[in-house]
């Protein structure tokens, strides 16, 4: 049997405010070119298919379309849900969709509730297990003394063995789930998932199955050879700007796992970043390779220059985050207020905002509108 996993599609997110969904679109579109190349005969989806629990009409649309290329590509689907879904909306009728080829596990009482598949060495039992916010599932399992997401996740995989010890012998098994695992890298774009405790999962909770497909760290990786990350198809903040985002092509034999491979995704638009003074990076040809870039910015002017993202979309049209930082290194002294402002005029306290932000103190012109807007707020007081 062979497999493909995926994960954290997140279809729906922006990236620094700009639509993704075409993006999305195309790199899942490839997903079923892969699956129809590759002759895979499932597809492993584990957790945030969308990036948000209400997700907009036209992200569902673009995860119908996905799933339905993946269907047509000649794929069964198995679906978990991870900490951006609505567990309840993304398995809504998950009994009709598994007719159709499609599998949702969503919910907790599923968890040792296998979907059973064939291959010429005989059954494979794929286990799904959704995210589990520890609080609500250490009730749910009947484990009131479960600590965190380890202690979750432990009486999880119990009842996995526990049902796998049922199966037949010789059934291979995979499981599905949603987790931070001890030893993951995370980047700048996955949302925590630890409120006042640890979210982090030793790797050893998940010992027994022959494959474990991870979702929730977007970057891809091996913690052994049978637990892996697919990480996100695209990339949703700078810190991943280097990943070459991809899949996990996964091969089950006989004895179990065959092989793992990875196959790298096409990337709809590159990341980049960049820094220097605004004039340089305006002229310097040796940017041009940048324009088509999502770009990332940080400008070094001594003086923060006035209007400077429009500036830089005349030349950069995707460019989508800005920073100064200063190469004279100045920046805002971490005062509290009352000793920032002690012994200090309006007009002082005004000046030192103004240099703070920009670099520069007023000049002759300013100095004279702060000194109006001053005068005028003093009169409309005193009245």
């Amino acid at each position: 049997m062979r497999l493909l996993h995926t994960s954290d599609w997140h279809v729906g997110r922006t990236f620094h405010g700009l639509d993704l969904l075409a993006d999305q679109d195309a790199v899942l579109a490839h997903l079923a070119d892969v699956v129809a190349a590759e002759g895979v005969d499932v597809v492993l989806v584990a957790g945030d298919i969308y990036d948000r629990a209400v997700p907009s009409a036209e992200a569902v649309q673009v995860a119908n379309r996905a799933l339905s290329r993946l269907r047509r590509a000649g794929a069964e689907l198995v679906l978990t849900s991870g900490n951006h879904d609505s567990a309840p909306r993304l398995g809504a009728f998950g009994e009709f969709a598994a007719a159709g080829g499609l599998h949702l596990r969503t919910t907790i009482d599923r968890i040792d509730r296998p979907v059973l598949l064939d291959d010429a060495h005989g059954p494979v039992a794929v286990y799904g297990i959704p995210y589990l916010e520890p609080e609500p599932a250490r009730h749910a399992l009947g484990v009131t003394g479960a600590r965190g997401h380890t202690g979750v996740l432990t009486e999880a995989m119990r009842r996995v063995r526990a049902d796998l010890a049922g199966q037949p012998p010789g059934t291979r098994s995979v499981v599905l789930a949603h987790a931070f695992v001890t030893g993951g890298e995370a980047t700048e774009s996955e949302r925590k998932i630890a409120v006042g405790g640890v979210e982090q999962v030793p790797g050893a909770v998940f010992d027994g199955p022959d494959y474990v497909a991870l979702g929730h760290l977007h970057g891809p990786q091996t913690l052994a050879e049978h637990l892996r990350y697919s990480g996100s198809p695209v990339a949703y903040s700078f810190s991943e700007a280097l990943q070459r985002k991809s899949v996990w092509i996964v091969d089950l034999d006989a004895a179990g796992l065959a092989d793992v491979r990875r196959h790298e995704l096409p990337v709809p638009r590159r990341l980049a970043k960049i820094s220097g003074r605004l004039p340089e990076l305006l002229e310097d040809p040796a940017h041009d390779e940048l324009v088509d870039c999502y770009l990332s910015v940080a400008l070094t002017d001594a003086v923060r220059p006035v209007d400077a993202m429009r500036l830089l979309r005349e030349r950069f049209p995707h460019a989508v985050h800005l920073e100064w930082q200063p190469e004279n290194g100045k920046t805002s002294a971490a005062l509290r207020y009352a000793t920032a402002v002690r012994g200090r005029t309006d007009q002082e306290i005004a000046r030192g905002f103004l240099d703070d932000c920009r670099g520069a103190p007023p000049n002759e012109r300013e100095t004279g509108l702060l000194r109006t807007a001053l005068e005028k707020a003093g009169r409309e007081d005193a009245a």
